[in-house]
């Protein structure tokens, strides 16, 4: 599999590593620690030297229970960033992580080149269009409700069969645009309680159904760190485990925010593939 990204084809038969950059200030791992654009560029600086493919700039917190921003606070957050990170990263392949069709479009203009939306278009009317007109990749996630409520939809009566659905639906609906390059992300942690999550990882295999390449996004999220009794800040041996267990089960790429440690899981991986003959 394959996509288009400003005219350079990425071929993700090579899993990939997909850096995560949040400029906002409450994020649940690394909420206000990039206070600066000198912060922000060592960073993306940092994750490009360990091998990241892709940078995820977000200016809008999707953690359980985060405070609502409006639009015009997402905007001010993350254009001018963008502006910043391509003026000294030339070459850097952007996502932007919004649910936002103008958010989108500011920052495909200024120069990203995907769109990661949480909502898969179920937040605003407009994103679906907006990204048929660009003909940018798209990653649509499974989520039920908003950030601010998602923990009050957790009743499935079998979850991966239930999300397995969602996207069929999404893929049809988003073909019909003429949209090629679609990624799918299951959402783990978004509407959806612990064992759920696990469950879910138990049988991500299944996804692969849907014909479309599949980004796992688990870094350091609270399935890791409550299950383990921990925090986010030391959840980066529990991410490694269920970043290996993904690979092994198909996920092309890992969202997550330790690069290094993610690209040492893929190459540990494809080893044991060779080997096999796989």
């Amino acid at each position: 599999m394959t996509i288009n990204c400003k005219g350079q084809l990425i071929d993700l038969a090579r899993p990939r590593v997909m850096g995560i950059l949040n400029v906002t200030p409450d994020s649940f791992y690394d909420g206000g620690k990039y206070k600066s654009d000198s912060a922000v560029l060592a960073q993306v600086e940092k994750m490009l030297s360990e091998g990241a493919t892709f940078i995820d700039v977000g200016a809008y917190s999707s953690r359980p229970g985060a405070s609502h921003i409006s639009e015009e606070e997402e905007l001010k957050r993350i254009v001018k960033m963008v502006e910043r990170i391509l003026e000294k990263f030339p070459e850097a392949l952007l996502s932007i992580d919004t649910f936002r069709s103008k958010v989108a479009t500011a920052c495909l203009q200024a120069g990203a080149a995907i769109i990661n939306d949480i909502s898969a278009g179920n937040l605003d009317g407009n994103m679906l269009d907006t990204i048929a007109k660009f003909q940018v990749p798209y990653i649509m996630m499974h989520m039920r409700g908003t950030p601010q409520t998602m923990l009050e939809e957790t009743h499935y009566d079998n979850v991966t069969k239930e999300v397995c659905l969602y996207f069929s639906k999404k893929i049809a609906l988003v073909r019909a645009k003429k949209l090629n390059d679609i990624i799918i992300d299951p959402g783990f942690g978004f509407s959806k309680t612990l064992p759920q999550n696990y469950s879910l990882l138990s049988h991500l295999e299944l996804l692969h159904s849907l014909r479309a390449p599949l980004l796992v996004g688990i870094s350091r999220k609270s399935m890791v760190y409550k299950l383990l009794g921990t925090d986010p800040e030391n959840a980066l041996n529990g991410t490694t485990a269920l970043h290996t267990v993904a690979l092994l089960k198909g996920a092309q790429i890992l969202r997550a925010h330790d690069v290094k440690e993610a690209m040492e899981c893929i190459k540990i991986i494809a080893e044991i593939k060779n080997q096999n003959g796989i």
